[in-house]
C-alpha cells in the first residue's frame, strides 16, 4: 500500500510548514507576551484547520481516497479528544492564577513537548505493532491474524469510554495540582518560588536562581498531555496502524490548532458540557473496531462518518441542554 514514506516531497512540505509556523508564532507574532483576543484566536483556529484540510488535499491527490479518509479520521478523533483536555487546562491555569497574557507561552511549550513525545509514541508504536501479530489461525472458518497489542488497546479504549461516560474533566475541580507528578518533578530538581516574574521560567531571589510557578505549570501541562496520549494514541492506531506518517501529521495538525481553540472556547465550555458522552461512545466504538478488525473490517470512511456524527450530536445536545456549572 502506498505511504507518505514513498513521497518525501510531502514530508518536506509538512516539515517546512510546521517549522515556519512555529517560528512565525514564537519569533514574530508572539515575541512579547500578551492576552490572546477572541478575534486573534478565531483567525489562528481557521488558519490551522485550513492548513490541515489543505494538507489532506495533498494526501488525496498523491495517495488516494483511502489515505485521505485515514488522515481525516485520525485528525478529527484527536481534535475531539483534545477538546476534552481543554477543561484540564482551564483548571490548571485557574489553580495557579496564570494570567491570560502568560497562557499562550505555556501552551506553546506544551505543544513543543507534544511534537517530540507524539513522534516517539507513534513511530515506536507502529514498529512494535509489526512484531505483535500472532501466527495465522482459523476462527469460525476464517483465516485471521490477530494482533494482541491492538486487542489490548481495544480493551483499554472500551474501559476508557465507560469511565468517560460516568465522569468528565470537571470532576477534577477540587484537585490539588501542586501535588501532580509534573509539579513534583520540578520541585525535585529546582527551588521554586511562589511568585511569577513576568513570562520567565527562572528568576533570581536573594542571589539564588529559582524556578517560577510558570515552569511548574508547563510541566503539569506536559504530563497531562502524556496521560491524554494514553487514550488518543491507541485510538488513532485503529485508523491506520501501518502508516505512522499519516498518524503523526494528522496528530500534529490537530494539536497545533489546540492552543488557538483553547482561547476561542475557554469562555464557552458549556457548549461542550456533554461532550464526554460523545467521547465515551467514540472511544468504545474504536475499541470494538480494534478487537473485531481481524474478523470484520470497518472502513475509514464509515469510521469517519460515525465519529463526525457522534461529535455533532453531542455538541448540539450540549448547546440545547447545557450544564453551566
Amino acid at each position: 500500500m502506498d505511504s507518505l514514506l514513498n513521497h518525501p516531497a510531502i514530508i518536506i512540505i509538512f516539515t517546512l510548514v510546521i517549522i515556519g509556523m512555529l517560528l512565525l508564532d514564537l519569533g514574530i507574532l508572539n515575541k512579547k507576551s500578551h492576552a490572546i483576543t477572541s478575534r486573534e484566536a478565531t483567525f489562528w483556529s481557521i488558519l490551522w484547520i485550513s492548513l490541515s484540510m489543505g494538507f489532506s488535499g495533498i494526501i488525496y491527490y498523491y495517495l488516494g481516497f483511502e489515505k485521505f479518509s485515514q488522515y481525516q479520521g485520525a485528525y478529527w478523533i484527536e481534535k475531539a479528544l483534545s477538546v476534552d483536555n481543554l477543561f484540564v487546562f482551564i483548571l490548571v491555569f485557574g489553580y495557579f492564577n496564570v494570567g491570560k497574557e502568560l497562557q499562550h507561552k505555556v501552551l506553546f511549550w506544551g505543544v513543543i513537548g507534544a511534537l517530540v513525545f507524539r513522534a516517539i509514541f507513534i513511530f515506536s508504536g507502529v514498529w512494535i505493532l509489526n512484531y505483535t501479530y500472532l501466527p495465522e489461525m482459523e476462527v469460525l472458518d476464517h483465516h485471521v491474524r490477530i494482533n494482541y497489542l491492538l486487542t489490548l488497546f481495544g480493551i483499554i479504549l472500551i474501559v476508557a469510554g465507560i469511565k468517560s461516560w460516568f465522569s468528565h474533566s470537571e470532576d477534577d475541580g477540587d484537585k490539588d495540582f501542586s501535588k501532580s507528578p509534573g509539579a513534583k518533578l520540578i520541585h525535585k530538581f529546582f527551588k521554586v518560588t511562589d511568585k511569577f516574574d513576568g513570562d520567565k521560567f527562572f528568576t533570581i531571589q536573594n542571589g539564588i536562581k529559582m524556578a517560577t510557578p510558570l515552569l511548574v505549570v508547563v510541566a503539569i501541562i506536559e504530563f497531562t498531555d502524556l496521560l491524554f496520549a494514553v487514550d488518543s494514541i491507541p485510538a488513532i492506531f485503529a485508523i491506520a496502524p501501518d502508516d505512522p506518517f499519516i498518524l503523526y501529521t494528522s496528530n500534529i495538525f490537530a494539536i497545533l490548532g489546540l492552543r488557538s481553540l483553547y482561547f476561542l472556547l475557554a469562555n464557552f465550555m458549556y457548549m461542550f458540557s456533554r461532550l464526554h458522552y460523545g467521547l465515551a461512545i467514540i472511544l468504545a466504538f474504536i475499541g470494538i473496531k480494534m478487537i473485531i478488525a481481524p474478523f470484520i473490517h470497518i472502513s475509514s470512511l464509515i469510521s469517519l462518518g460515525i465519529v463526525g456524527g457522534v461529535l455533532v450530536i453531542s455538541v448540539l445536545w450540549s448547546i440545547l441542554f447545557p450544564i453551566k456549572d
